[in-house]
């Protein structure tokens, strides 16, 4: 299968590079993404994730036979019940189970591979799972729910959470809030990383970066993107809307919540041109603006405030060429990592271990 073929590609040409695919409880049955899930495990020795969405278009749910999404908590407690299924199928196999003997001609010790015999509200599998157990056991599950039923759900099952950030204290209470969850749930706060999106913009100079920046942001296709962009995890068109005046009040969606939330800014009278700006990287207050090393403090500084864990580097005009990855590998990184903030070298062998490492 395609999911399969180019993650398997990946794998083959790298050695500590995490592979993370983008898959729907909404589009596959729990047996066959745990299959493909366990299947890439195996093919990256250990480097797989699994980025857990429930989708957010109706558009996406034409697709597997719906006229609409089913209602969004609704969604998440479907979703749960799908990771009951697959952690059931991840633990289908005892980890000894696998004899391998020649001698008796015996592959595996048949009384550690069992059925599951799941049946719940809306799922239903027999189980076992057809493939070996993988190096991580199951992969490490990714997850970006900023509802409270997403931060639920994210606090229950994931080993990191994507989040975005309006400001530094917003970013700490998301990150005090879904460790406290987590510890409800009986899991230790330090197994999740919280990760907030940044879209730093760097230049030789202060002023260079400055200058990048106004030429970024002031481009018709940086606009147009963005609201492709928002408008898509929102369901909302936000093309119908003046682009100088204030969106209206009372815009709910039945897709994400909180990137709604957190762009719309509902209430507070910025016309929508200035919240496609401000939206770049989140609010103007953590806007990461400047040379590397500029950048790097003002990233050690936010995450010495939120007591965080770190942050999942996007392009800020929705454009990563070649020279953005240069700015950022041959300039930011370093400068990270003479201040402490970023490994200089892999020592754990899997994704979820180089996750929880630093």
């Amino acid at each position: 299968m395609i999911l399969s073929r180019w993650r398997a590609v990946v794998a083959s040409h790298t050695r500590n590079l995490g592979i993370v695919a983008t898959m729907s409880t909404l589009g596959y049955p729990p047996y066959l993404l745990a299959r493909a899930s366990a299947t890439i495990d195996h093919l990256s020795r250990g480097r797989f994730g699994w980025n857990i969405v429930t989708s957010g278009e109706d558009a996406a749910a034409q697709n597997f036979g719906l006229d609409k999404l089913p209602e969004h908590d609704l969604r998440y407690e479907m979703a749960d019940e799908f990771m009951d299924v697959v952690n059931g199928l991840f633990a289908s196999w005892e980890p000894d189970a696998i004899v391998m003997d020649r001698a008796t001609e015996t592959y595996a010790d048949f009384t550690k591979v069992k059925p599951i015999n799941f049946e719940g509200r809306w799922y239903k599998c027999r189980g076992p799972l057809n493939t070996a157990p993988s190096p991580q056991g199951r992969p490490a599950y990714i997850q970006a729910g900023g509802s409270e039923k997403g931060r639920d759900f994210a606090a229950k099952h994931a080993d990191s959470i994507i989040a975005k950030g309006n400001g530094v204290d917003d970013m700490k209470e998301f990150r005090d809030d879904v460790r406290g969850r987590a510890a409800k749930f009986g899991r230790d706060p330090d197994d999740i990383k919280v990760l907030f999106l940044l879209s730093p913009v760097m230049g030789a100079t202060e002023a260079d970066a400055w200058m990048v920046n106004e030429r970024g942001v002031g481009q018709q296709r940086f606009i147009e993107r963005r609201l492709a962009m928002i408008s898509g995890i929102t369901d909302i068109d936000f093309s119908k809307f003046a682009m100088d005046e204030p969106l209206p009040l009372d815009l709910r969606t039945n897709g994400e919540t909180r990137s709604l939330e957190a762009f719309a800014q509902l209430g507070s009278g910025k016309p929508l041109r200035q919240l496609i700006v401000e939206a770049k990287s989140g609010d103007e207050s953590i806007n990461a603006i400047g040379t590397p090393d500029q950048v790097a403090a003002k990233m050690g500084e936010i995450m010495a405030n939120v007591g965080g864990d770190g942050f999942l580097l996007r392009s800020p005009f929705h454009n990563n060429n070649r020279r953005y990855i240069y700015e950022v590998t041959d300039g930011l990184v370093p400068a990270l990592q003479r201040r402490g903030l970023v490994r200089t070298e892999y020592t754990k062998r899997t994704l979820r271990e180089t996750l929880l490492e630093f």
